[in-house]
């Protein structure tokens, strides 16, 4: 039974994307997408019922599953290396070159004694992801359908490349359980590589020359990052013997010889570059030219986080070394600069790929921090994280088809033209801004397990302040009074189809949800990996509140607090008569139109156009951007430096 789960989490997505390859027509790859979605999700669910196991197939297709996987490897690595021919860009020859070779070192020398022992395996932090894939990965997916419809429309396309765009959503999910199912370092470089092919295809797929030109630099920057890992397999298997991720987290504590650390280095920072973390987050930036499913798939459950789920697997073996107190450090300098950058934005995508980056630095920081604390901060936060962040994308999709603009501006008094719509992206901002929501919650865990480093807990604190600025920015943009001058179409019942509206309806009651049963994740799946390779509990859960040494979280007494302010506030605003709305006093003379937004000026009317303020003096990207990458990059160096 396990192995059919296992065979219809990572084949099933394979199949079912050669399928919608060859399908032409709407209403089959409808059904197509749906079935596969549904099918994940359940298999997710039950793999999750079963618990954690080691497995080692014995035949695929018939033939020697690593030897079927070197194949697929070597297969891979040569389309990545004719797309750089095609590009006739060298850097990716040189990049494509750098992979081929230590990889065939490696399967030539080592590849026979490193694949004894069991290729697949699954424990808690793994079942996770599957269920982020199986759940959330199939709802993008099913929202693509009816986006992808309005989208093309809008392209003026005359014949469809849905075909292709969903070969390759699809595939991306397959690819991303199998990357979080292995064991085998050699299996993951694999799926690994997979995930770089699908996002450069999925990036560029709209054709135009920017969305090419950020497919190829998500290319080799992610190439990059596949060079480390493959020197990282050769250096892993030198150092232990072994590649596989349960020898290597056998004998947690920080026991890890400076050619182990090395390696471990190689394999963090081939995470760095896929969780965009500084100075690689331009690939993701770059991302969001591309329709917004693959946006919401990036930052939800695959591409990024396979970065992160790399270096939280790896935290065990590097505990209490000088590689996991500079990776810590390195994380909370994402948090804190991207929050910065995020201020200076005014582009709804730009502001989720900079919160994006930034949780995922937290994430980062928590594992280099290494405390039981901070590992289940960091687990608990990639799962609330994900529902949040694939709302929001997919909320900002809805948003732009209707109104043209992914501008926040453009969004003044959107909920009186969009209700649902607006309702549905504050509900999302909410649960990444306010407490007791879990993004909130797993703050203050990293924030209190940072209590032995000052630096850190000022670090992670400012960082965490800053959000605050982008995240109410934009909620009181959504929920203010509309002006003419904000350019909204007029009121009306939006038409959007149920493959958009119902995911984002199940993603924003899961965001809410999720919240309130934080509690019940973090027993259930958070302390359990905890146990597994660090000892005491991190915290005490009891009655809906989360205890520890220095300090106690009341998550269900903040949620009736949080609910009776809500309805108190909703209750006052329906008493308020239409009358006492009135429009801004703009210190001078109302000419007394309808909108009330014209005053008389000393040369003649003038508008008054309502805009927030971004700073862009001061957190604009071109005047942080280049400093933050330097800054990083001498981390990065100082990293490598202090193992050797």
């Amino acid at each position: 039974m396990l192995e059919y789960l296992v065979f219809l989490l990572v084949v099933l997505p394979v199949l079912s994307a050669v399928a919608l390859l060859c399908i032409k027509n709407e209403g089959p790859r409808k059904s197509v997408v749906i079935a596969t979605g549904a099918v994940l999700a359940f298999c997710s669910l039950a793999l999750f019922a079963g618990g954690s196991f080691q497995l080692r197939p014995q035949s695929m297709l018939g033939l020697d599953p690593d030897v079927l996987v070197t194949g697929l490897d070597f297969a891979l690595l040569a389309v990545i290396l004719g797309i750089a021919v095609k590009l006739k860009s060298p850097l990716l020859i040189a990049l494509g070159l750098l992979q081929i070779l230590p990889l065939g070192y490696f399967e030539y020398s080592f590849a026979r004694h490193a694949a004894a022992g069991p290729s697949l395996a699954a424990d808690n932090l793994s079942l996770i992801m599957v269920l982020l894939v199986g759940f959330v990965g199939s709802l993008v997916c099913v929202y693509g359908l009816g986006y992808m419809k309005e989208h093309e429309a809008h392209l003026g396309l005359k014949k469809t490349r849905q075909p292709r765009f969903f070969f390759f959503l699809v595939l991306f999910l397959g690819a991303m359980n199998g990357l979080v199912l292995s064991n085998s370092l050699a299996w993951v470089y694999f799926f690994w590589e997979a995930t770089t092919v699908c996002s450069f295809a999925l990036i560029g797929h709209d054709g135009t020359q920017e969305a090419r030109a950020n497919s190829v630099r998500a290319l080799w920057m992610n190439m990059l990052g596949g060079v480390a890992f493959a020197l990282a397999l050769i250096a892993v298997y030198k150092a232990s013997g072994t590649v596989l991720l349960s020898d290597l987290l056998a004998h947690p504590g920080g026991g890890a010889s400076l050619a182990l650390l090395a390696a471990f280095f190689l394999l963090c920072f081939a995470g760095f570059t896929k969780a965009a973390q500084l100075p690689f987050q331009s690939w993701l930036c770059g991302a969001m030219v591309a329709p917004t499913p693959v946006s919401a798939l990036l930052h939800s459950s695959t591409m990024v986080k396979a970065g992160v789920y790399l270096i939280l697997r790896l935290a065990p073996a590097y505990a209490g070394t000088s590689l996991s107190s500079l990776i810590a450090l390195f994380g909370a300098f994402a948090f804190l600069t991207t929050a910065a950058l995020a201020i200076g934005q005014s582009n709804a995508k730009k502001i989720l790929a900079y919160s994006t980056i930034g949780n995922l630095g937290v994430i980062v920081a928590c594992a280099g921090i290494n405390t039981p604390a901070s590992i289940a901060a960091g687990v608990m936060l990639l799962i609330f994280h994900a529902v949040s962040k694939a709302l929001l994308f997919l909320c900002v999709g809805a948003i732009e088809q209707r109104i043209g603009s992914r501008d926040i501006e453009d969004m003044r008094g959107l909920i009186a033209v969009m209700p649902r719509a607006a309702a549905l992206t504050v509900a999302g901002i909410l649960t990444m801004l306010l407490p007791p929501f879990g993004v909130l919650l797993t703050k203050w865990m990293a924030i209190e397990s940072a209590m032995a480093s000052p630096l850190l807990v000022l670090i992670l604190a400012l960082g965490s302040a800053l959000t605050v600025v982008f995240w109410t920015r934009w909620a009181g943009l959504l929920l203010s009074a509309p002006m003419p001058a904000a350019g909204l179409v007029a009121p009306g019942a939006a038409v959007q189809a149920a493959s958009m509206r119902i995911p984002m309806t199940l993603l924003a009651y899961g965001a809410v949800l999720a919240g309130l049963a934080s509690p019940l994740i973090y027993r259930s799946l958070a302390a359990p990996f905890v146990s597994l390779f660090y000892k005491g509990a991190a915290y005490d859960v009891s009655a809906g509140s989360f205890a520890s040494g220095a300090g106690t979280f009341s998550v269900y007494p903040l949620f009736l607090l949080l609910g009776a302010g809500f309805f108190y506030a909703l209750r006052l605003a329906r008493r308020l008569p239409a009358r006492s709305a009135s429009a801004p006093y703009l210190c001078g003379e109302q000419t007394g139109d309808a909108a009330g937004n014209v005053f008389r000026g000393p040369l003649g009317p003038v508008a008054a156009t309502p805009a927030n303020l971004y700073l862009s003096a001061i957190c604009g990207e071109e005047v942080l951007t280049r400093w933050i990458n330097v800054i990083a990059m001498t981390m990065l160096a100082v990293m490598f430096g202090g193992i050797l």
